[in-house]
């Protein structure tokens, strides 16, 4: 996963580039903005209705329905997820998956800064 972002006023325009072990590749364009202190409203094209997030400390917790796409027919779940700032250079990001009120996966994932 590949994440580059830059700011249109007070939007956040953030895009996420997905290489998965079987070939494919799918791109999201996020659309972030402030909605109060410490707290987001997103959009996303796969994102049904608006995804809400609020910052707390080194911590961001962000809620959102997905549409994913499985073997041609595409699934709604809830995602809950958690991103913790490590370091100035390092974030981890934990989420789980639910459809129905269920735990159908959980995501556990690792940024690092790259340089310039």
């Amino acid at each position: 996963m590949v994440i580059d972002g830059h700011s249109e006023g007070e939007v956040l325009v953030m895009h996420e580039a997905f290489s998965y072990s079987d070939g494919t590749k799918q791109v999201r364009e996020w659309r972030l903005r402030p909605d109060g202190p410490g707290r987001w409203k997103g959009t996303a094209g796969d994102v049904v209705g608006e995804a809400y997030g609020e910052v707390s400390g080194n911590s961001f917790h962000w809620n959102y329905v997905l549409r994913l796409p499985v073997d041609g027919t595409e699934y709604d779940v809830s995602l809950d997820d958690w991103m913790y700032l490590i370091d100035k250079q390092t974030m981890a990001n934990r989420s789980s998956m639910t459809k129905l009120g269920v735990e159908v996966g959980q995501i556990t994932l690792f940024f690092r800064k790259a340089g310039k």
